[in-house]
């Protein structure tokens, strides 16, 4: 089954680093994937997103118009990309900062407040991407949460290894949001 997703945000969200790790973590359970970041010249406070598709057939082409998931982390990634989400499918956005919430009734959407349980919860915003990662396993089902840990720990370069147990706390807590 063809699974296609976009996450959007500002850069230094951890937007193309939430794709990659979905992405690796279907890769390592035999799964087609295709990865593909946008991000403009200033990258860091400028606007990020990555389409990420993930089948169990090979993947015709990386180019998506319309997505079974969308992950919003900010204002102008909700208005571009909520009405690019397909009729039933999941939408994710980021409550704690994005104050103008989805209108659509066709789609299931989440308010994920990230930034705040990240800061109050876990001591740590930079989590937060980690935490709307775990949401999203939990309502597709697209890969294991074993699997997204071992693409943690194998991506993750090895003097950040020390916050492997943050990050999979924050993952746990994502996914007890929905």
């Amino acid at each position: 089954m063809l699974n296609e997703m976009i996450f959007a945000g500002f850069g230094g969200q951890g937007v193309l680093s939430m794709g990659k790790l979905i992405a690796y973590a279907a890769m390592k359970e035999g799964k087609e994937v295709s990865w593909m970041p946008s991000y403009g010249p200033e990258m860091r406070g400028g606007t990020a997103n990555c389409i990420v598709n993930i089948s169990d057939q090979p993947i015709s082409s990386p180019i998506v118009t319309k997505y079974d998931v969308v992950v919003a982390l900010n204002l102008p990634s909700l208005n571009k990309f909520e009405p690019k989400a397909k009729k039933n499918g999941i939408l994710i956005w980021e409550s704690s900062t994005i104050k103008e919430p989805p209108t659509r009734t066709d789609i299931r959407i989440f308010p994920i407040p990230a930034i705040d349980l990240a800061n109050k919860e876990l001591k740590n915003v930079k989590v937060m991407n980690m935490l709307i990662l775990g949401a999203l396993v939990k309502l597709n089902n697209i890969v294991k949460t074993e699997s997204l840990i071992i693409a943690l720990k194998e991506t993750l370069p090895e003097r950040h290894h020390k916050l492997i147990p943050l990050n999979e706390e924050a993952i746990a807590l994502g996914m007890s949001q929905v």
